[in-house]
């Protein structure tokens, strides 16, 4: 039996539908009974838990062989993560209790930097699972290219795309969430000991530009990236109903400035299957149904 926290997300449903595919059973963890009705179908024991009820989390990694452990986002954190200690404080303590097989976190590129930002929450993370006493692997994905899903709808009505990743023809590790649900379902059934470091990328880097020009061939039609002004950024960003947007800025900054990338490097990374344009394609689809 596996436990899969965040079943519900493009991660964590990849992972549930590897592992079933597999044979292996599955417990997925959700807040909301209607959400796991589906997961029931196919086959799932479902598990009602908030993330920061340590009551509930024990109960569902209890007897399990190993837990996916998805950080719920927090785009718009105060100074200090407050919110996301709490959760990750309570986690830690429902793993300890719990004493599950294995641990599998999904954790990012740039995890090991010390220049705070948005993805220090899963640094912090990290570090709070890094003491536990089973075997804990460390997932840290690229950047997701299903962000490009806020590209699609401009690209097709303007042809242009805006990128606060510059200079637009840098490449930046990105890696499809198929191929990080994927590895992270794999990591579950195998065995090692202590903790481990499994950085992730897809099959090739990627630039604004080469998302301009994948969008342009899906598209049929002229698609151009353009820089938003590193200036605007905040004022935008609040415009939006962000509180707090330095740490998204200095997440931007950090794969900008190349302080963000993968503790390895290139040569160290696992590489993923799914391309660029395989991800573009099925963004494309249904805003044009």
């Amino acid at each position: 039996m596996y436990a899969i926290t965040g079943i519900t997300g493009q991660v964590g449903g990849v992972v549930a539908r590897s592992l079933l595919a597999q044979g292996h059973s599955v417990r997925a963890v959700v807040r909301d009974a209607a959400k796991g009705a589906k997961w029931a179908e196919q086959g799932c024991d479902v598990a009602l838990a908030a993330m920061d009820d340590v009551a509930a989390l024990t109960r569902a990694f209890e007897g399990t062989e190993g837990v996916f452990i998805l950080l719920p986002p927090n785009f718009d954190p105060t100074d200090g993560f407050p919110e996301s200690r709490r959760v990750i404080a309570v986690v830690r303590e429902a793993i300890e209790a719990a004493m599950p097989g294995k641990v599998v976190l999904l954790s990012t590129i740039g995890a090991q930097a010390e220049q705070t930002n948005l993805l220090s929450q899963l640094a912090l993370m990290e570090q709070a699972l890094g003491t536990l006493p089973m075997p804990v692997a460390f997932l840290r994905a690229g950047w997701f290219m299903e962000n490009a899903a806020w590209d699609i709808e401009p690209a097709r009505t303007g042809g242009e795309i805006a990128s606060f990743l510059q200079p637009l023809d840098r490449r930046i590790p990105m890696v499809a969430t198929a191929d990080v649900g994927r590895v992270a379902a794999e990591l579950l059934t195998e065995d090692w000991q202590g903790h481990r470091i499994v950085e992730l990328e897809g099959p090739y880097r990627v630039s604004p530009v080469d998302i301009a020009a994948s969008l342009a061939g899906l598209l049929g039609r002229d698609v151009t990236a353009h820089a938003v002004p590193r200036d605007t950024w905040e004022g935008l960003f609040l415009s939006q109903g962000m509180k707090n947007p330095k740490h998204r800025i200095r997440m931007v900054d950090g794969f900008n400035e190349g302080w963000i990338d993968f503790e390895g490097g290139a040569n160290g990374t696992r590489k993923g299957t799914v391309s660029l344009e395989t991800v573009l394609k099925g963004l494309v689809a249904p805003v044009e149904q």
